[in-house]
């Protein structure tokens, strides 16, 4: 949130980047990783993903996770973004590059099934939403 008296950050994102993007599997997992910067994680991750009954299930780190298969809204696309450069001031203009896109992402949980309460999940509906409180009124309802 951005008050009036305050200076914001602009940050630019640069779309020449999407055409040179990977495609990349998408994995969200339950966990949060005190860094931020490079890592070699698909040296490091590489699940080994067995389909149960009723959906995706791996073991990380000894912790049972299950999965499910989570499509983009259509008419949206994924991306993860990169920063190369960080400005030295507030006012200073940001740049972010595509690194990868996606159009669908493994969603998993620790132990129990993904489900439309999950925060992720009730994210993507938003497109819909924000469809339906813009679409004009007819004025015959």
């Amino acid at each position: 949130m951005m008050c009036e008296n305050q200076p914001g950050t602009l940050i630019q994102v640069d779309l020449g980047s999407l055409t040179q993007a990977a495609h990349d599997p998408m994995h969200l997992l339950p966990c949060e990783i005190q860094y931020n910067g490079h890592a070699s994680v698909d040296k490091y991750f590489t699940p080994a993903i067995h389909q149960g009954i009723l959906a995706k299930e791996v073991s990380f780190r000894g912790r049972c996770l299950k999965g499910k298969e989570v499509k983009i809204p259509a008419g949206y696309i994924g991306l993860v973004l990169e920063e190369n450069h960080r400005p030295c001031s507030e006012e200073e203009r940001r740049t972010v590059w595509v690194k990868s896109t996606f159009l669908s992402f493994t969603h998993w949980n620790l132990e129990t099934l993904p489900s439309a309460d999950d925060c992720a999940m009730m994210s993507l509906i938003w497109p819909n939403i924000s469809e339906a409180i813009h679409r004009p009124v007819d004025n015959k309802d």
